[in-house]
């Protein structure tokens, strides 16, 4: 039994936010229905082009059911009315006000069920002045202050992918507030309404930069801290072979045994100068790096209770014995594309956590069985999908 069991999520949302999230609520259990909509096309994959059954691996629209509806109709949207009535969840991605338009407003919703718990999750927030500004996880980052520190110092700012905004303060933000919602019900008996916006996630990820902000009155910049690269003992060293180690001595005893691992000791008192000795450091042990290759160096410092990890490709990464042991990566069986290997959600529950990946839906898959369990006839579904209301 998976811990989530039970409970029924419809999910309204496109592209990465919200069906990162609800791909989380959906590994711990939920029984998650994407409503789409009948001109579904692909989920993109950017960069990747030309290859067969793509939806095979695309890890967002695993472990759920997918139902074709138009919501523009009004039989479609009495249908997906029915639907929450039983629901616990709804999760919508869409510009503020459009819900309003299609009429699966919260507040309408709630008259079919006052105790749903309905997540809207958007760039900005429902309400404000940059409410109905557009935007991607890019400016996210950029309004909410992370763009303007990720990077070298009096370098450019560097884009991180879409990590931080979409996943980890949009999609994650909003599992999280799911969660909170659902245990808040289960002690009230009421549901709630959830404002999550992707540029607040960003922020919440600035908490300790603003708290010394607030204390200080300095206003943090690329590269001006020791957790930005400002330090010795904290950085990034190429090696000889061109790749990448990393060094994270903070605590006073990991920086002298990393100075005596490199027969270095006359640099344990200087960890924190910020004067000639600084510059001196660096020079050394960007010196003393490239004397061997990345492996050589992790194999060594790791043995001498350094923090030390190598800079890993994504390759490798998932090739990592400790990321295997650790079950991150599991393996289903596709009947077109054969095996395909997805990472998993990796809380391990131990005792209600029972880890099963059921890979994509076909859109529409599902649209007669949920018809059907709502209580529809085969002909009254033949008679929706002549009407374009359902597929």
């Amino acid at each position: 039994m998976r811990p989530l069991e039970g409970i029924k999520v419809l999910d309204l949302s496109r592209l990465a936010p919200g069906p990162y999230g609800t791909m989380i609520l959906a590994d711990l259990g939920a029984d998650v229905l994407e409503i789409e909509p009948l001109d579904w096309s692909l989920p993109s994959f950017l960069g990747v082009e030309g290859k067969s059954d793509l939806l095979a691996y695309h890890p967002f629209e695993r472990n759920k059911r997918s139902m074709c509806l138009n919501l523009k109709a009004e039989q479609g949207r009495n249908i997906f009315y029915k639907l929450v009535k039983n629901a616990e969840v709804v999760v919508e991605g869409f510009r503020p006000g459009v819900v309003k338009r299609l009429g699966v407003d919260y507040e309408t919703l709630k008259g079919f069920n006052p105790s749903i718990i309905y997540c809207s999750l958007s760039g900005y927030g429902q309400d404000g002045s940059y409410n109905m500004l557009p935007g991607h996880d890019l400016q996210y980052l950029a309004m909410g202050g992370m763009l303007s520190l990720i990077g070298e110092r009096g370098g450019r700012p560097v884009i991180p992918n879409n990590f931080l905004g979409d996943y980890a303060g949009g999609g994650l933000q909003a599992a999280i507030a799911i969660l909170a919602a659902l245990v808040a019900k289960d002690r009230t008996g009421k549901g709630q309404y959830l404002d999550v916006a992707m540029m607040d996630g960003v922020v919440l990820l600035l908490a300790m930069e603003a708290s010394i902000y607030f204390m200080t009155g300095t206003v943090p910049e690329r590269g001006d801290s020791a957790r930005m690269g400002s330090a010795p003992y904290y950085n990034v060293y190429e090696t000889k072979d061109g790749k990448y180690i990393t060094i994270g001595c903070i605590e006073p005893h990991f920086w002298e045994n990393l100075c005596r691992a490199l027969e270095r000791d006359d640099f344990i008192p200087y960890q924190h100068d910020e004067g000639k000795k600084k510059a001196e450091i660096f020079t050394a042990l960007r010196e003393i790096f490239r004397t061997r290759t990345r492996d050589e160096w992790f194999a060594f410092l790791s043995q001498k209770d350094v923090c030390v990890a190598p800079v890993n490709t994504v390759e490798e990464a998932l090739a990592n014995p400790q990321i295997i042991h650790r079950g991150m990566i599991d393996e289903v069986n596709h009947p077109q594309a054969g095996v395909i290997k997805q990472v998993v959600t990796p809380p391990k529950l131990f005792g209600t956590q029972d880890e099963v990946i059921k890979l994509h839906s076909r859109p529409g898959e599902h649209t007669f069985d949920i018809l059907t369990e709502l209580g529809y006839h085969e002909h009254d579904i033949e008679e929706l999908r002549q009407a374009g209301i359902v597929n």
